[in-house]
């Protein structure tokens, strides 16, 4: 099945590919056919990583990977995180495109800005676009939550900025 589904969540919005596996940790995996996948982040973990500036993987192509394992890092503007495997067999090669043109990770997370690619199977915690979409829902009224609370704490509220894609959840 192919095509998108739109999703909005406060002040979060995106279009989420349908025919994707979608791991707990914001990434998304593609099935390009005999046990070969290609890897992302969702546009949700581009937002809270912020303008993405540097990559690097740990692992070389071919070397043995398992859901889990640490394989890399990227380094944006709001935050430094680790690239975990999410999925097992061996990792295939970084994504190529990516390397020439990190912004690709924001501007077209879902096809030219993909991380890596996967020979072997998922993590068993991957889902479908609708297991997603609960883990987004979730993950913000999480959140939401926080913010609600900290204010509470301070006296202060949250200022207002609805900028879709680009603006705080």
């Amino acid at each position: 099945m192919s095509g998108t589904i739109y999703y909005r969540r406060s002040r979060f919005s995106t279009s989420l590919p349908v025919g994707r596996r979608y791991s707990p940790a914001h990434y998304w995996l593609l099935d390009e056919g005999d046990g070969h996948w290609r890897v992302g982040f969702t546009r949700f973990a581009t937002r809270m990583l912020g303008d993405i500036v540097e990559f690097d993987f740990s692992v070389t192509p071919g070397a043995p990977i398992a859901v889990g394992d640490e394989i890399g890092s990227v380094e944006g503007l709001k935050a430094v995180t680790t690239v975990y495997a999410v999925g097992a067999g061996q990792f295939a090669g970084e994504g190529t495109a990516l390397r020439a043109d990190v912004t690709l990770a924001e501007s077209d997370p879902y096809e030219g800005g993909w991380l890596y690619r996967l020979r072997g199977r998922p993590a068993d915690d991957t889902v479908d676009v609708h297991g997603y979409i609960a883990i987004l829902d979730a993950t913000i009224d999480k959140m939401l939550a926080g913010r609600h609370d900290a204010a509470g704490q301070d006296g202060s509220r949250a200022g207002s900025n609805d900028q879709g894609e680009g603006g705080d959840v």
